[in-house]
C-alpha cells in the first residue's frame, strides 16, 4: 500500500513539474544568467587584463582593486537572483573594511580580501557554465513543448510552404515528413516525454548554479566561524562578568557582612572582658557561631566558583555531591572512559548543578536522574525528573542563559518538557574545547 502511494505521488509530481512555479523560476534564472554572466565575464577579464598590464606602474594596483570591488557588486546581483528565483536564503559575505580610512588602506583591504577574489573567480568561471545551461535548458524546453503541441501547429507548414510537414530526412531519392497521423502522434508523445523530463534537467542545472553561488559568493566558513566566535566571546565575557558580580554580591551581603559583625562583637567582648567576664564569654560564644556560619558561606561560595571535589575526584564524585544537596532523591550514573578537558568538566558540573537547582525549586518532582556518558568526541548529559513539566527556554529563563553558555563552547541544550509528564534536559558538549 505504501509503495503504491509513493508511486502515485511521484507520478503526480512528474506530471505537475512542467507547470510548477519552481520550474519556471529556475528556467528564468538560467535564461537571465547568460546575458548577465557575459557582462560579468567581459568586464572582469577586461579589467584584470588592464590592471595586470598597468602593474609596471602603480596605477595597476587600484585598477585591480576596482575590478574586485566591481565583482563584489556583481555578487550582490547574483545573490538577489538566487534569493528571488531559487529561494535560497543566502547571507551576504562580510564587508571589506580597511584598518584606517583613506584610499590606500581600502585598496589594500580589497586586494587582501578572499571574498573579493572569490567574486572575481565566479565572474570568470560562471560564463561557460551559464552558456551551457542556457543552451541546454532552452533547447530541451523549446523542443519539448514544440513537439508536444505539434498537432496544434503542424498545419502552418503546408499553409505557408510547399512541404506537407516537418522534414526529418532528405536525400536524392527519398524524403521523410511528419505529416501522417501516426507520425504526428509519435512526435507529440516524444514531445511529452521531453517536456516531462526537462524540468528535472533544469533543476539539476539550477542546483549547480546554486552550489557555485553559495560556495563563491556567500559568506565563507572562516568568516562565519569568526562571527560565531565573536558572538560566543561576547557571551563568555557577559557570563564571566555576571559571575563576578554574583561573587561580589555574595561576599558583600554574606560572609563579609558576617565578618564585619564578628569583628564588632569581638571588640565589644574585649571591652567587657574586665568588667563583665560572663557577658564577654557569651559574646565570644556567639562570635564563634558566626565564624562557623561565615566559614560555611565561604565554602559554598568556593564550591560555586570551582569545587575542590571536581578537581580532585572528577565528575562522578562532584555530581554525586551536588545530587546529595538536591531537594528530591537523585540517581547519578556517570560512564566516562577518562576525564574530559578541565574547562568542559567545569561546564558540565555547573550545567548539572543549575538543572538540579531548577528541579528543587520549580519541578515539584518526586525523583530525578543524572546520566553522563561519552559518544564519539562529545560529552552527553541528561537530567530528567518526574515533575510537572512545562519548562521552556524562552527569553529571560534560566534555561535560556544555560543555552547561551553551552553555545559559547559549541554545545547544545535540548529540552523535552511536556506539561504533566516531567522534564528531560539533554546537554551535548565537545569532549575537548
Amino acid at each position: 500500500m505504501g509503495n503504491g502511494e509513493d508511486t502515485g505521488r511521484v507520478a503526480v509530481e512528474v506530471l505537475r513539474a512542467p507547470l510548477a512555479a519552481r520550474t519556471w523560476r529556475e528556467f528564468g534564472y538560467l535564461l537571465i544568467g547568460l546575458p548577465l554572466s557575459t557582462l560579468y565575464f567581459s568586464l572582469a577579464v577586461a579589467g584584470v587584463s588592464l590592471g595586470a598590464g598597468l602593474l609596471v606602474t602603480f596605477v595597476g594596483v587600484p585598477v585591480l582593486a576596482g575590478v574586485l570591488a566591481m565583482c563584489r557588486g556583481f555578487g550582490q546581483v547574483e545573490r538577489a537572483r538566487v534569493r528571488g528565483l531559487l529561494r535560497v536564503p543566502l547571507a551576504d559575505p562580510a564587508p571589506v573594511r580597511a584598518a584606517k580610512g583613506g584610499l590606500l588602506p581600502a585598496v589594500g583591504a580589497l586586494l587582501k580580501s578572499g571574498s573579493a577574489w572569490r567574486h572575481l573567480l565566479y565572474s570568470v568561471v560562471h560564463f561557460p557554465w551559464a552558456l551551457f545551461a542556457f543552451v541546454l535548458s532552452l533547447t530541451l524546453w523549446a523542443a519539448g513543448w514544440g513537439y508536444l503541441l505539434y498537432p496544434l501547429w503542424f498545419w502552418v507548414i503546408p499553409a505557408f510552404t510547399d512541404q506537407p510537414g516537418l522534414q526529418l530526412f532528405q536525400n536524392d531519392d527519398y524524403s521523410f515528413y511528419l505529416d501522417s497521423p501516426l507520425a504526428i502522434v509519435v512526435t507529440s508523445l516524444i514531445g511529452l516525454a521531453v517536456t516531462l523530463a526537462t524540468p528535472w534537467v533544469i533543476r539539476a542545472l539550477a542546483t549547480v548554479d546554486r552550489v557555485l553561488v553559495v560556495g563563491l559568493l556567500g559568506p565563507s566558513r572562516l568568516d562565519s566561524r569568526v562571527t560565531e566566535l565573536e558572538a560566543d566571546r561576547g557571551v563568555v565575557v557577559d557570563t564571566a562578568a555576571a559571575d563576578l558580580r554574583r561573587i561580589e554580591r555574595d561576599l558583600h551581603d554574606g560572609a563579609q557582612a558576617r565578618l564585619v559583625a564578628l569583628a564588632m562583637d569581638l571588640g565589644l567582648a574585649k571591652e567587657k572582658l574586665a568588667e563583665d567576664p560572663r557577658a564577654a564569654a557569651r559574646m565570644v560564644d556567639e562570635a564563634h557561631g558566626e565564624v562557623k556560619v561565615a566559614l560555611q558561606e565561604l565554602r559554598d561560595l568556593a564550591r560555586g566558583i570551582h569545587p575542590a571535589v571536581l578537581t580532585d575526584r572528577g565528575l562522578d564524585a562532584a555530581l554525586s555531591s551536588v545530587a546529595s544537596r538536591c531537594a528530591v532523591p537523585v540517581r547519578v550514573a556517570v560512564d566516562l572512559p577518562a576525564r574530559p578537558a578541565a574547562a568542559i568538566e567545569g561546564i558540565a558540573y555547573f550545567t548539572v548543578s543549575e538543572l538540579l537547582q531548577n528541579v528543587s525549586k520549580h519541578a515539584r518532582a518526586g525523583s530525578a536522574s543524572v546520566d553522563v556518558w561519552k559518544s564519539g568526541e562529545r560529552l552527553l548529559i541528561q537530567v530528567a525528573d518526574d515533575g510537572r513539566g512545562g519548562a521552556g527556554v524562552g527569553a529571560g529563563s534560566g534555561l535560556a542563559g544555560l543555552t547561551e553558555r553551552l553555545d559559547a563552547v559549541d554545545g547544545v541544550l535540548v529540552v523535552d518538557s511536556a506539561a504533566g509528564h516531567g522534564t528531560t534536559v539533554t546537554a551535548e558538549l565537545p569532549w575537548r574545547p
